[in-house]
């Protein structure tokens, strides 16, 4: 099995970088936001985060391909970088201080690109989690000091706490009921959104967790620490990884009448 401690390393060191530049604007006054053409927000600090990860890159790893959110795709091979600067720019915006940099390398193998490193760093909140393959999912300061990460062991729906983003995306793709009868079978439902589920689950205080249209930079780093962590990571489809344009998690055992609410 490849070795991803280097990579890791090289991750979170991304990550501080991008924490200084994302938190030294966060609740500025003066901060400047845009509207990109898909009709979402886009502040200053997104670009520069993503712009100070990419020059990071450029030297450490420059035979790498790299995808952000901000500033599409370059290079190619087997091996790419998966960069969402700032996800909850919504929030970023706001003053809301959750939102997170996600950072995943993913690598190419038979069954296609799978990420195999993955650092979510959200400043404003004291968090951070990361995992690797094959190495386990982890919180903590740093990776000296950090504790393992396990999914639940709820077995029953009803049992179950559910976590979601909005309403609205599944309205608009006619699934707004099957997903309401989905939280009217589980025990609590909370709208927490962005990254924040995923890493719930990966903890083990959210058992499922699911949205209906998200890009890779959303999911790349979330699908490595969910699965790390002992939980799966699909799209609504059941295909394994984060190349669905959707994603399902759970902690493995609710997977199944997961996707059995919320499938077509």
């Amino acid at each position: 099995m490849p070795d991803y401690h280097d990579d890791l390393r090289l991750a979170h060191v991304l990550a501080d970088a991008a924490d200084a530049t994302t938190m030294e604007r966060f609740k500025a006054l003066d901060l400047k936001v845009e509207t990109k053409p898909d009709m979402t927000p886009v502040s200053e600090a997104d670009k520069a985060a993503e712009e100070l990860i990419r020059g990071h890159l450029q030297r450490a790893r420059p035979r790498d391909a790299v995808l952000g959110e901000e500033f599409g795709s370059q290079g190619s091979g087997p091996r790419r970088w998966v960069i969402d600067p700032i996800d909850g720019t919504k929030n970023y915006v706001r003053g809301v201080p959750v939102w997170a940099t996600l950072i995943a390398l993913m690598e190419r193998g038979e069954g296609g690109d799978r990420p195999v490193v993955g650092v979510v760093s959200a400043p404003a909140l004291g968090r951070r989690w990361w995992a690797a393959e094959g190495l386990g999912a982890y919180t903590g300061r740093s990776l000296s000091s950090a504790s393992r990460l396990r999914v639940s062991g709820v077995t029953r729906l009803a049992d179950a706490s559910f976590a979601y983003s909005s309403l609205s995306g599944w309205e608009e793709r006619g699934k707004l009921d099957r997903f309401l009868e989905l939280t009217r079978a589980c025990w609590r439902t909370r709208g927490y959104g962005d990254f924040w589920p995923y890493m719930m689950v990966a903890e083990g205080s959210v058992d499922i967790c699911a949205e209906p249209e998200l890009s890779l930079w959303d999911m790349a780093a979330n699908a490595v620490i969910v699965q790390e962590a002992g939980g799966r990571f699909t799209g609504l489809d059941g295909v394994p990884g984060p190349n669905s344009g959707d994603a399902a998690a759970s902690n493995g055992l609710l997977h199944g009448p997961l996707l059995d609410h919320l499938r077509s």
